[in-house]
């Protein structure tokens, strides 16, 4: 039987750490928002930026490749187009959870991810929201 998205949220948030693909240094975007958001709930978290050397006081990486740990459960804020990209990433550094957050799924990446095994939470469910966020 499918897990519900509730049960798909619970277990990725029960995991960790994290990664944050599209990490942004700019406080009003969502992927600086995410990242703070983890940040507010004691979480271990990357955030991937290729352009950026930190992000809300943290190192930054260019890539899932990069990170100098295992990370399970990874949270996505990019263009669709590019959210395809990062789950080949994703399945490649062995990650087992991905969250597209509105706005960055797409069928194919949803297809992708599911093909490589991965739990995939997309269509709607915000991590702002599940977790909890005060700006």
């Amino acid at each position: 039987m499918a897990d519900t998205i509730q049960q798909k949220i619970n277990a990725f948030l029960e995991g960790g750490p994290f990664a944050v693909v599209g990490a942004s240094a700019d406080r009003a975007k969502f992927g600086n928002k995410v990242l703070r958001c983890y940040q507010q709930h004691g979480k271990e978290v990357y955030p991937i930026n290729p352009k950026a050397p930190e992000v809300e006081g943290l190192r930054a990486y260019p890539s899932l490749a990069a990170l100098p740990v295992k990370v399970p459960c990874v949270s996505v804020i990019t263009p669709p187009a590019a959210t395809e990209q990062v789950v080949r990433e994703a399945a490649a550094a062995g990650a087992r959870h991905i969250w597209m957050q509105p706005g960055a799924e797409s069928e194919a990446a949803i297809r992708a991810a599911e093909a490589a095994g991965m739990s995939v939470i997309a269509g709607g469910a915000c991590l702002l929201v599940a977790l909890g966020y005060r700006d």
